[in-house]
């Protein structure tokens, strides 16, 4: 007998903790083993989301409570979980809006903050490659922090593209529904959350967590020491403009470091 996971070149030991592999006869058609693979990788991505949102869903909270209470209003600032749908650039574009920002501040600086994101598609474009069209059209869409943190490392592991994809799929939807929950419950609670609950900590927590594997080297630690120094001390910069000024700073020391040989 197979394991149907080992059929399609998934080793059993790399299945998320907890997981019963489940035997199948060798008489099973490779329809029923495609199944199988989609199901063992949509719930891979769902338990590895899982620890993650002790952390995502306080600041899903926050988000919608700063929503409630800005100029744009709740409904507007629950729209931006379906069409931004990443927890820095809402929570940026929000609070510019409320302190009168011109929009093509709000909008640069957005793109500023996400600018990460072609750092992680330009890594995943390979593992992408073998997926449907679709699938590659639509995917990128969950493309998250977190879901790149887990996608990356579980690729590097499992070379199956069906895996992959459903995997892929499950980390991004295991982040994506409790975020728009998340926030609408932020938005119609609004001020009835007690501030003795600290939920704002939760959003440097999320970031700091994702930030430990990146301060590992010299050029990694130096540049978000950096960035953060620069962003602090230009806080008060015209239009807004200190966390762009921060992060371009800890961009180009980043860069510089790792071009001279730095470890």
């Amino acid at each position: 007998m197979l394991i149907a996971a080992k059929a399609r070149g998934i080793p059993g030991a790399l299945a998320a903790p907890g997981w019963s592999l489940r035997w199948r006869t060798l008489g099973e058609q490779d329809v029923q083993q495609r199944t199988d693979i989609r199901q063992v990788g949509f719930t891979d991505g769902i338990q590895a989301m899982a620890p993650l949102l002790l952390a995502v869903v306080p600041f899903g909270l926050v988000l919608g409570v700063a929503a409630a209470g800005s100029a744009i209003g709740g409904g507007l600032g629950t729209a931006t979980s379906q069409i931004i749908f990443a927890g820095a650039a809402q929570l940026v574009t929000i609070q510019l809006f409320d302190e009168g920002a011109a929009a093509v501040i709000v909008i640069v600086t957005a793109l500023v903050v996400n600018i990460r994101h072609l750092m992680y598609s330009a890594a995943l474009a390979p593992h992408f490659r073998e997926f449907p069209r679709r699938s590659r059209l639509l995917l990128p869409y969950l493309l998250t922090d977190q879901a790149f943190a887990l996608s990356i490392l579980q690729f590097e592991k499992i070379e199956d593209p069906v895996y992959r994809r459903w995997f892929f799929l499950g980390v991004g939807l295991g982040l994506w529904l409790p975020w728009q929950g998340a926030t609408i419950a932020g938005v119609l609670l609004g001020a009835q959350i007690p501030e003795s609950l600290g939920l704002e900590f939760a959003i440097p927590l999320v970031f700091l967590v994702l930030l430990i594997p990146v301060i590992q080297t010299r050029p990694g630690l130096t540049s978000a020491l950096v960035g953060g120094i620069v962003a602090v001390a230009a806080h008060g910069a015209p239009f807004h403009l200190g966390l762009v000024v921060g992060a371009v700073a800890g961009v180009v020391t980043g860069v510089t470091l790792e071009r001279m040989g730095e470890p």
